[in-house]
Order: C-alpha cells, then sequence, then structure tokens
C-alpha cells in the first residue's frame, strides 16, 4: 500500500486528500475481511462480497474506483496474477437534481453571524462557492496570495485542485467585497502560509469540519444541504442564467465534459417542463370548447 501511494502521489500527481482516500477505501475492504490476502480465491469472494452490499451507487463507484486501481497496480507489480475488479461496472447515478429555492439560500447565507471571525469565514466560503462552484477541498486550501482581488480574481493552484490543472475563476463584486473583509480581521502574526478559511486560532480546516459547520446552519434553517450541493447550485443557476457549457467545464474544473453534460442535462430538463406549461401552440390549436346554454327554460 505503501509503494502503491508513492506511486500515484509520484508518477500521477495525485494530491493528499485522493491519497487519503485511495488509502481509506483499500483499509475498510481489508478491515471487513482480513483474510483476503491470502489468496486469490479469498480476495475474490472478499471482493464480491464487499461490493455486493447495500450502498449508494455513488459510494459503490468511488470504492470499485479506488480499490480497482490499488490491484490493478498490485497485479502490474507482481504481488497477484488476476484484478478481480478488472471487469466489474460502475452503477448508474442518475441526475441528482439540487435544486435550492432562492429563500432557502437566503436564509442559508443570514445564518452565519459575520460579527465573529468564525461565522464571517462560514459566510464569505458560501459566498465564494456560490459565485464560482469551488470545491470545498480547494476553498479550504487557498492562502491570501491566491486572491487578486483588485482583478477581482482567484486563483486555484494545480497541487490543490483535483484534476491537477490550476484555473483561475472571476469573482462577483459582492464576493470580493466579503473577501476584502475577512483579510482585514486576520490576525497578524498569521504567515502567508495560514489558509483563508482557517480556524480562529489559524489552523487549517477539512471538508470534514466544514460539513459540520454548514449542518449547524442547515439545521437553524431547517433544510439541510451539503458543502458540495452548493457547487451542484452554481452549476445550474450559471447555466440557466445563460452561460454555456465550456464556460461551466472551466469553472468546475472537470477535465471532460462528461460531468459537466449532467449539469446541462437537468437544464434541458426545466426547460422541457416550462415549455409544456407556457408553450403557446397547444393555445392557439386547441378546440375552443362548446359554450353551454345556460338560459333557463320557462
Amino acid at each position: 500500500m505503501t509503494e502503491f501511494l508513492a506511486h500515484k502521489r509520484l508518477d500521477d500527481g495525485v494530491g493528499p486528500q485522493t491519497l487519503t482516500d485511495y488509502t481509506n477505501a483499500v483499509e475498510l475492504l481489508f478491515k471487513r475481511f482480513p483474510n483476503a490476502w491470502k489468496t486469490e480465491a479469498a480476495l475474490k469472494k472478499a471482493c464480491l462480497e464487499h461490493f455486493s452490499a447495500e450502498m449508494a451507487p455513488a459510494t459503490f463507484n468511488n470504492r470499485l474506483v479506488y480499490i480497482r486501481a490499488f490491484l490493478k497496480y498490485s497485479v502490474a507489480e507482481g504481488y497477484l496474477s488476476i484484478n478481480p475488479l478488472e471487469n466489474m461496472k460502475k452503477r448508474k447515478t442518475g441526475n441528482r437534481a439540487v435544486a435550492v429555492e432562492t429563500e432557502v439560500l437566503q436564509a442559508l447565507l443570514a445564518a452565519p453571524d459575520q460579527r465573529t471571525f468564525v461565522g464571517l469565514r462560514d459566510y464569505t466560503l458560501i459566498v465564494l462557492t456560490l459565485d464560482t462552484g469551488i470545491r470545498p477541498s480547494e476553498a479550504l486550501s487557498l492562502v491570501p496570495q491566491d486572491f487578486k482581488l483588485s482583478l477581482k480574481e482567484v486563483h486555484i493552484p494545480a497541487q490543490f485542485a483535483k484534476n491537477r490543472n490550476a484555473r483561475t475563476l472571476p469573482l462577483s463584486d459582492m464576493t470580493t467585497k466579503s473577501m476584502r473583509k475577512l483579510l482585514g480581521v486576520r490576525d497578524d502574526e498569521w504567515g502567508p502560509e495560514v489558509p483563508i478559511f482557517c480556524s480562529y486560532e489559524g489552523r487549517p480546516l477539512n471538508r470534514h469540519t466544514w460539513g459540520d459547520r454548514m449542518e449547524i446552519y442547515c439545521k437553524k434553517i431547517g433544510v439541510h444541504i451539503r458543502p458540495y450541493d452548493l457547487r451542484h447550485v452554481f452549476a445550474l443557476e450559471f447555466l440557466r442564467n445563460g452561460a454555456n457549457s465550456f464556460a461551466v467545464q472551466q469553472s468546475l474544473g472537470h477535465s471532460s465534459m462528461e460531468m459537466t453534460r449532467r449539469y446541462v442535462a437537468l437544464v434541458n430538463n426545466d426547460l422541457k417542463a416550462e415549455h409544456a406549461k407556457a408553450s403557446p401552440i397547444d393555445r392557439l390549436l386547441s378546440k375552443p370548447k362548446a359554450k353551454r346554454n345556460t338560459k333557463i327554460k320557462r
């Protein structure tokens, strides 16, 4: 496992969080089936039982990708002769529509107490995500030098981007204003390496901590919204407001159009629903109903 992680880090340029995900997925398999490595037959049986368990399609697919990559490496290095997961297919996840009403988003933005550092930090992180579609892990890695507020943009370095491709995203006036305010209340003793979205003590946050913070606000407003849902909201609203699919792909940092097409499909479904309600042709071509004779006979 150590060799595999070194290979992914050096040859594939995989980041720390992805390395952790690889580790967790593989360790879970062998924690459930500690004898799986004794024979290839035992490994095959363990894999089949492991992936036969009830789990969400997205969870199934993530585990499959991570464990299959580890077993593929093991075959290449001669530790195994076959990869029992080589031909296992991903499950269809469908298009998960994250349609959050405007009133709910406004309530979420009003929930953090901006009079405190933590509240201002959380508010700004929500605003930044809704404005750019940035991944939570990417946002939590940003340091002050990544923001060029005079140009109204933020730069995501390659080492923090999921696909290892750097990108620069524009910022709206409201996001720039909130970022200036957050930068203005940073502790003078914090160095440039301290992340923008850190604890009040200057310690880095992780996506799980951010998820807990979001859960606090969600309980307050009575609606469950995950941090990653804000990224989905950005993509859908960006398209609905006229952005093209290539701009969405670049903003979200997708390496291909495959993921972006999911959002396009959802917006197209929106269009179909509105068309069904509002198209004038049905009204123009529908036959007028015969007038009922309401005259009272004497």
